[in-house]
């Protein structure tokens, strides 16, 4: 539901998707300090305009962030990839890893570097990752991540 606000546009979809699922909610007869806890966590979830402000958008955020994976990727040719679609598929593994006892959520990622370079990665997903670390310490763990085996953050 975070990202019913694509629907609409993907500039602002999080405030957009706020105001849909609102009224998605409201028609559910959600409670409306449930509602509003839904609703401020889906308006906070992207990364140029929000962040973590309860630990459900922190959640949300963590979750959302860390999404990356081959079968993101819709089918068609390589040829027509933007670099979201190439950082995407380069993604052969990936694994969210919390650890309770260590208080550390891990995201580890396998990328073939022959699609994407760690440069591409890091110019469309380090803005995210940082978000993730910001969320985490808003639940009172760290995040780390490792790529290709590799600590990067």
């Amino acid at each position: 539901m975070h990202d019913i606000g694509n629907a609409i546009n993907r500039s602002r979809h999080a405030e957009y998707g706020a105001i849909l699922a609102n009224d998605l909610l409201k028609q559910k007869n959600i409670d409306i300090q449930e509602r509003l806890t839904i609703v401020s966590a889906i308006a906070h979830h992207d990364e140029s305009t929000g962040g973590a402000t309860d630990v459900i958008s922190a959640a949300l955020i963590i979750a959302d962030k860390t999404d990356v994976r081959r079968n993101r990727v819709r089918q068609k040719p390589k040829a027509s990839f933007d670099v979201h679609d190439r950082v995407n598929y380069a993604v052969t593994r990936t694994d969210l890893v919390i650890d309770k006892e260590k208080k550390q959520i891990t995201l580890n990622l396998e990328i073939d570097e022959k699609i994407c370079t760690m440069y591409e990665y890091f110019d469309i997903f380090l803005g995210r990752m940082m978000m993730c670390r910001k969320a985490s310490e808003l639940l009172g763990v760290t995040f780390g991540l490792m790529v290709n085996g590799n600590k990067a953050l």
